[in-house]
């Protein structure tokens, strides 16, 4: 019998993700793929493997019950921090354990963010299009259930890493480059958009996400004569009713609302996590700033295996505290050499 993952009671947002599928724009699939890419390669950083092997199990809110079968498995937890406890200990959120066969890892709901990952060491699925994550609006793949059982790999080491998480789960300012629209946003609303302060709404999904806000709308008349065009994650769409609309990884690859603005790559995660009801600013910088935000991006990641560090266990979350060894010898101050 093969290693597995068992999912034993699925919460309602569970959906296998890698890094998505680009170069399928002109086909009319958007790339998709995990709203928090940070996040796995966090999480092979915790589990000692290539990050770009990534796959996890993205959790929106809310995990659920898994369970071993046929062996041991090597899990890490990153992303959205939730209540994560194994046969009822708390576990420290980010980090890497052994989830051996038979034992149950339950994941609540998150206390920080909106997506939490389950990476498992081998995780596996078939490849669909060059990828193995799932893209709910393009109907490939789809959400895990209850009682669905996922193949992996015997966990290859202990785990027992942690890492110092980058913060990309309590909103603030979210840099942002012209789109192809802006400038037909008159001064004061862009004015008024830099100046606006948002709060995610509760409408929000892997496609995209309104921003709420008080006061008048952004549409204006000349956008009636807007044609449908080609967009891409990160664009800022005016909706009808004048709220900006974040387009994220999973969007359609044809609109018509105006974009007043596209977040950059190295922010887009942010507003992603952001969860419902976080403020969020918008600046627009110039493009320059954007491409070090970028680089700098990419040098974190590649950093991450070097930041991994041996957890330090809390002997209150040790249930079986008075099976280890605790003391390796004694002296005697009065004893002769």
């Amino acid at each position: 019998m093969s290693v597995r993952l068992h999912i034993v009671k699925a919460g309602p947002g569970l959906s296998l993700q890698d890094y998505g599928r680009p170069g399928y724009l002109a086909s009319g699939l958007s790339r998709g793929g995990a709203m928090d890419p940070l996040a796995l390669a966090e999480g092979a950083a915790l589990m000692r493997m290539p990050a770009e092997e990534a796959l996890a199990i993205e959790m929106a809110g809310a995990g659920g019950r898994f369970r071993a079968e046929g062996g041991d498995l090597l899990f890490a937890l990153t992303g959205a921090p939730m209540q994560a406890r194994l046969d009822g200990a708390r576990l420290h959120w980010p980090g890497s354990y052994l989830l051996r066969e038979g034992a149950e890892l339950e994941i609540g709901g998150a206390s920080a963010g909106s997506y939490g990952y389950l990476s498992v060491a081998g995780l596996d699925a078939p490849s669909i299009l060059g990828a193995r994550s799932a893209h709910l609006a393009g109907g490939i793949g789809g959400a895990l259930t209850s009682g669905t059982r996922l193949d992996a790999q015997p966990a290859p080491n202990a785990g027992g890493l942690t890492l110092t998480a980058q913060d990309r789960f309590s909103g603030g300012v979210i840099r942002v480059l012209p789109s192809v629209q802006t400038d037909q946003f008159s001064d004061d609303a862009r004015g008024r958009f830099e100046a606006t302060e948002f709060r995610k709404d509760a409408r929000a999904s892997r496609m995209g996400a309104r921003m709420a806000h008080e006061g008048d709308g952004f549409s204006q008349d000349a956008h009636l004569a807007i044609l449908s065009e080609i967009i891409v994650p990160g664009d800022i769409q005016v909706t009808g009713d004048g709220a900006p609309f974040v387009l994220l990884p999973e969007c359609q690859t044809m609109g018509g609302y105006p974009r007043i603005a596209t977040v950059i790559a190295a922010d887009l995660p942010r507003v992603a996590q952001a969860a419902p009801g976080t403020a969020l600013r918008f600046r627009f910088v110039e493009l320059e700033e954007a491409l070090k935000a970028r680089a700098a991006a990419a040098r974190h990641r590649k950093a991450l295996p070097d930041g991994v560090t041996p957890r330090i266990r809390d002997p209150h979350d040790i249930p079986d505290l008075l099976s280890y060894q605790l003391v390796g010898g004694v002296v005697s101050a009065k004893a002769e050499e």
